[in-house]
């Protein structure tokens, strides 16, 4: 009526009035606001969840790092005892060794011959080559290869892939490869090219903190923040987000890694002076801080953008942590190392041997006493790795069993694709072991009843609140191009 007034008898002081005392009610647009409070909401609880699944990945890619230091050389031992035990005991049945015995030992073979192979790479001279380059040169090799560890890791796995397959092959099937001789060496040249790429990323951040201005350093720490303007205005579903999510875990543990390398070979070069350390804290801090900022900004904007909520984290925790769980069974398919690999993307073996390079380099072992502290040294690697071990196979039995999914963990995998594969009778095929389950499925259960407490029914009742079905996220690694939404 004011309105109507006001248009009819135009007045200044009626106009004025009417902009002075003119009201509007929130509430006529319930919906549109409590969507904008439940954004921000959740914009707020990002970093949180994030940074759980961060943590949760992070030393899921240190379990896979450590084993290749302290359990895979004691399980290649194992297998060369068994064979050259096989004269006294007797040859019984039809493999020599067993296929995961196999896997290791090739496993071992690679690690030996591509360490060997880099002791011919000089590691000051690339130094020095790289610190003769110009800024913007530096800048964009750094660029450059970080395109190319990508690929490599992503065609790498195939490879490793294709040689324990290849291997470990049943000998009556019709064999369609080039032998297992051609594809050891392809893999033995994978992980050496690998291993020099990651090289010359540590070298290039390496002279990057060693340069007077740190303008290098600035340059490539900003690199990080135009990852944002690539990321967050695209259109991204759930499993693209998870693959991004697992991108990031095996980013972040890589450039710790790097860290690592790069503070031996300054350490070294001063003498093993505690005092350099804290020269190069600001640097190392200023690299993490970056790497969190940067990760937590973009993924707090894609779910903002693309209407996805806090909790499709913990879904994708579960999912990790089902193949950890899975892992652990007798009949699993696959090693735990390369299931990780498949899923983010992350292949100990180049990094392993590199670190091993680094290391062997920078610290000098002379006499009896040094050899003592190296193998006392190994001791605590292996109980680092068993704890934590144990700890996150408690904490992925909790993950499973809130996303109920634990009933998937007893389900036999199918040999060959089906068309039928996702017909509802499938679901009648899972469930709970019966009374005469396998030995792998009673301690299965068991380890459920160790690790996890018991919850509240209104507290799984909200966890699960937004949750959707499981199904496609474990179907995802880390290279497969998804384009469906997962309802």
């Amino acid at each position: 009526n004011n309105i109507l007034s006001t248009c009819l008898n135009p007045s200044l002081t009626r106009f004025i009035c009417a902009e002075l005392t003119r009201g509007y009610f929130l509430e006529h647009n319930e919906a549109k606001y409590t969507e904008r409070r439940e954004r921000v909401y959740t914009c707020m609880r990002i970093p949180k969840e994030l940074e759980k699944l961060m943590i949760f990945g992070f030393f899921l890619c240190v379990d896979a790092f450590l084993y290749v230091f302290t359990l895979l050389p004691l399980r290649v031992l194992l297998a060369l005892l068994r064979l050259l035990t096989l004269p006294c005991c007797g040859f019984s049945g039809s493999r020599l060794l067993q296929p995961a015995q196999v896997c290791d030992m090739l496993k071992g073979l690679i690690l030996v011959l591509s360490f060997s192979m880099m002791h011919y790479v000089d590691y000051s001279m690339m130094y020095h080559l790289i610190r003769g380059q110009s800024v913007i040169k530096l800048y964009i090799i750094y660029n450059m290869l970080e395109v190319a560890d990508r690929l490599f890791s992503s065609f790498g796995q195939d490879i490793l892939d294709a040689l324990y397959w290849t291997a470990t092959e049943p000998k009556e099937r019709k064999r369609d490869s080039i032998g297992v001789i051609p594809h050891f060496f392809m893999a033995v040249f994978y992980v050496f090219l690998h291993a020099i790429l990651i090289m010359v990323q540590a070298s290039t951040l390496n002279v990057a903190f060693n340069s007077h201005n740190k303008s290098l350093l600035t340059i490539m720490m900003s690199n990080n923040f135009v990852e944002i303007k690539g990321s967050v205005f695209k259109k991204f579903e759930k499993n693209n987000l998870f693959q991004m999510s697992n991108s990031d875990i095996k980013e972040r543990f890589t450039s710790y890694v790097l860290l690592l390398i790069v503070c031996l070979r300054n350490m070294e070069q001063f003498s093993w002076n505690p005092d350099h350390l804290w020269v190069l804290f600001p640097d190392v801090f200023m690299v993490v801080t970056s790497e969190v900022a940067v990760d937590i900004i973009k993924h707090a904007f894609i779910t903002k953008f693309n209407d996805i909520t806090a909790d499709v984290y913990s879904e994708y925790r579960a999912s990790l942590a089902f193949d950890l769980v899975s892992s652990r069974q007798k009949n699993a398919c696959t090693d735990y190392s390369d299931s990780v690999a498949r899923r983010m993307g992350f292949i100990p073996l180049p990094l392993a041997v590199l670190l091993i390079r680094v290391v062997m380099s920078s610290v000098k072992v002379q006499g009896a006493l040094s050899y003592t502290c190296v193998f006392l040294f190994y001791l605590g690697l292996v109980t680092l790795k068993v704890l934590n071990s144990i700890v996150l196979l408690g904490k992925s039995c909790v993950y499973v069993k809130r996303a109920n999914m634990e009933d998937k963990l007893f389900e036999r995998p199918s040999t060959a694709p089906s068309s039928s594969a996702k017909s509802p009778s499938k679901a009648d095929q899972a469930g709970c072991p019966t009374p005469s389950a396998k030995p792998e499925q009673v301690l299965l259960i068991l380890t459920f009843q160790v690790f996890i407490v018991t919850e509240e029914e209104a507290q799984a009742a909200s966890e699960l609140k937004h949750r959707t079905p499981k199904k496609d996220l474990l179907e995802i690694d880390r290279f497969t191009i998804c384009g469906n939404r997962i309802d």
